[in-house]
């Protein structure tokens, strides 16, 4: 069946940080109404955007916040429709994960015609065509790169060589950049302001947790707001982005939920045998977490010990060699990847020999489970195609 997202059953949401006027002129100039709009690839973080716009009306009475995924949009031409309109009329627009061409061209004329009617157009880890919309401030992707812009690119390095790379070295050092590049820009004035302002909302959104949701909008209206949505400014102040192991282990019964120490899982059986299970770090986040621990659930009544793992962006290798191996040998008897990506790699690309050499390093049984998100299970046995390309 489709995943089915459910809100946070404990909201992690710090208490504003800055708390709202009121009275008066201030208690009006809160309600000035704001439109923030996220088009995305699923509904991962449906629940989590649905829940910050709750607690962010206490300080923005004004705001609408919405999230459209284009997941949807295959069996639901009125959810494309609502999206359309919602971009047509939205303030601060905020696109992710948009790179399959079928879905970003169903929307690519409406981003355009707003583009420069919106506050600000935020687009991450997207395509090309959708990214070069990004305009925020004074920094916009449409012109050719300068200054700090051209600085970042000869940062980059090459991205030559992936499957002889060290498993963990790559995906760390570029999030160790990402944290690190908004402290670096933040001495750097004029355009490096709005550049520093595109890094932190990736922030925001790569740990996309009830904390992180709340915090970026915050900080995009309090940075952007323009026209009269500009008396909003300063009446709800971002806390920085919450930060959390980049690989870790998750338990639905751990405190805190996640942790990056093996000892602070639960004690489980292991009579069976141990498992090592591979999961989504941003699945955990959101809190949209049902359906990992339903199999965790079902592999313990079986008398195994399971450790769920995870490690960010989409390359298992360093929560495999972190968490399933021990002085380079293996420490589980077997491995289920509930990810939905390759087990190195994701929709833009497939390091398939990296992925064999690990497999082989760990010798031991392994099973891919695909979930069918982005289609019922009805029409998944009705279709020729089966899988979804996206899946």
């Amino acid at each position: 069946m489709k995943l089915k997202h459910t809100l946070v059953a404990e909201s992690r949401a710090r208490e504003p940080a800055a708390a709202s006027k009121t009275g008066g002129d201030a208690g009006t100039t809160s309600s000035v109404p704001v439109r923030m709009v996220i088009v995305t690839l699923d509904s991962n973080l449906a629940s989590v955007t649905e829940n910050a716009q709750h607690l962010l009306r206490r300080e923005l009475p004004g705001l609408s916040l919405s999230l459209h995924a284009a997941s949807e949009w295959g069996d639901d031409a009125q959810a494309l429709e609502r999206c359309r309109a919602d971009i047509a009329q939205g303030d601060i627009i905020l696109v992710t994960m948009m790179f399959l061409e079928e879905q970003f061209q169903a929307v690519l004329p409406a981003l355009i015609e707003r583009r420069d009617q919106c506050d600000a157009m935020v687009v991450l880890m997207s395509a090309g065509e959708v990214t070069k919309l990004t305009r925020m401030g004074k920094f916009d992707m449409s012109k050719p790169a300068s200054g700090p812009m051209a600085m970042l690119k000869r940062l980059r390095g090459s991205r030559s060589g992936s499957s002889g790379d060290n498993p963990s070295s790559r995906g760390a050092q570029q999030m160790k950049m990402l944290r690190r590049l908004p402290k670096i820009l933040r001495f750097v004035p004029g355009t490096a302001q709005d550049l520093r302002a595109y890094f932190l909302s990736l922030q925001y959104w790569l740990a996309g947790s009830e904390d992180n949701m709340v915090n970026l909008a915050r900080y995009l209206i309090d940075r952007y707001a323009a026209g009269p949505r500009q008396k909003l400014r300063g009446l709800a102040k971002a806390l920085p982005p919450s930060e959390y192991p980049d690989t870790g282990v998750y338990h639905p019964r751990m405190k805190g939920r996640i942790s990056d120490s093996v000892a602070a899982l639960p004690k489980t059986g292991g009579a069976a045998g141990t498992v090592g299970v591979l999961i989504m770090r941003s699945y955990v986040l959101a809190g949209n977490s049902d359906h990992y621990d339903g199999v965790i659930a079902a592999l313990e009544a079986r008398g195994m010990k399971v450790i769920p793992a995870f490690a960010s962006g989409l390359d298992s290798r360093p929560a495999i060699e972190q968490f399933f191996m021990q002085a380079g040998k293996p420490s589980v008897d077997a491995m289920v990847s509930l990810t939905g990506f390759s087990l190195v790699g994701g929709p833009a690309y497939n390091d398939a020999r990296a992925a064999e050499e690990i497999l082989a390093q760990m010798d031991v049984p392994y099973v891919a489970a695909h979930p069918v998100e982005f289609q019922t299970l009805e029409q998944w046995g009705a279709s020729e195609r089966g899988l979804m390309p996206v899946e």
